[in-house]
């Protein structure tokens, strides 16, 4: 039996809780798993899970196992990094997710400078609007926007994203001018975003000075995808309330239209997120490192 490959066989199902899963994660055949399984199981003359056609559940043994295993692995892999980090070498592959168009507009352009630093480094992208788990997808971080709920992750700063309200001229030549935001509930429509896990949508807020107005306003589109939303607004088919980075290059051709310029919105904080029971590999710590160091020079992000 391969006992390091057992182990990490049986950490990724419980992590996955799934055979199927935890086998594509490891690249093996889920009758391979299985066999990994019963060989720990074993050798360790215990039963570690139940399984039935549904659900894969720890026994009491095995809820013990995987607390104490699951470190005793993370602190192995930590140590394989930082044999390769010895000779000034990271290599693997890290698992990282992302806001859609965090990815492609922020992130992926600048990944040669990445490469070119750690080219033995493959980064697997998450691209999507959805808010991915980190235990049972076995991410290593992500990129998340806005004020944290879950107070268990750890999160390094990247900045924040400054809000930019526009729409098309076209737009704007059928409507009445806008100066204040209590015209987006009367007289404008808006193209709304809304959060894929949970349907919600936020109550766009402005301030100026001392005054402060929360507005929801009707609309024709809500969309739950960052880039279907720019293509939305640039359809002309609303007020839209955005991230600048991505209407500014539109924005600068034109075919966008700044409204509401005196009046400003909260930015978006913005950080990389991971675990807090996971040592970081050398080879993640380093892309966090970059991402640390990218943002902080990013024309678009505010600090």
């Amino acid at each position: 039996m391969d006992y390091f490959l057992a182990v990490q066989a049986f950490n990724r199902i419980v992590e996955t809780g799934s055979f199927v899963k935890a086998a594509a994660q490891l690249n093996l055949h889920p009758n391979a798993m299985t066999k990994l399984i019963q060989a720990l199981e074993s050798h360790l003359r215990v039963k570690l899970l139940n399984r039935t056609t549904r659900k894969v559940t720890l026994t009491s043994e095995g809820n013990v196992y995987y607390a104490r295993m699951s470190r005793v692995l993370d602190q192995w892999l930590e140590v394989e990094s930082e044999v390769a980090v010895a000779q000034s070498n990271p290599r693997g592959k890290i698992r990282v997710d992302m806001g859609t168009t965090i990815a492609t507009l922020l992130v992926i352009p600048a990944l040669p400078a990445f490469h070119a630093r750690y080219p033995d480094v493959q980064i697997d992208i998450g691209a999507s609007d959805r808010t991915a788990d980190l235990a049972s997808e076995s991410i290593d971080c992500v990129i998340r926007g806005g004020n944290l709920s879950d107070s268990s992750l750890i999160a390094r700063r990247l900045g924040s994203l400054d809000f930019v309200t526009c729409a098309t001229p076209a737009y704007l030549a059928e409507h009445d001018e806008l100066s204040h935001p209590s015209q987006l509930e009367d007289g404008h429509v808006l193209v709304r975003y809304f959060f894929p896990s949970s349907g919600r949508q936020n109550k766009l807020e402005f301030v100026r000075g001392d005054e402060q107005v929360a507005v929801e306003g009707s609309y024709v589109v809500a969309v739950n995808d960052s880039h279907g939303y720019l293509a939305a607004g640039l359809a002309g088919l609303g007020v839209m309330h955005t991230l600048r980075f991505m209407a500014q290059p539109h924005l600068d051709a034109g075919t966008l239209v700044p409204v509401l310029t005196g009046w400003t919105a909260v930015p978006n904080p913005l950080s990389v997120v991971y675990m807090p029971n996971r040592h970081l590999s050398v080879r993640v710590r380093a892309f966090v490192d970059w991402l640390v160091e990218h943002f902080a020079t990013h024309p678009h992000v505010l600090h």
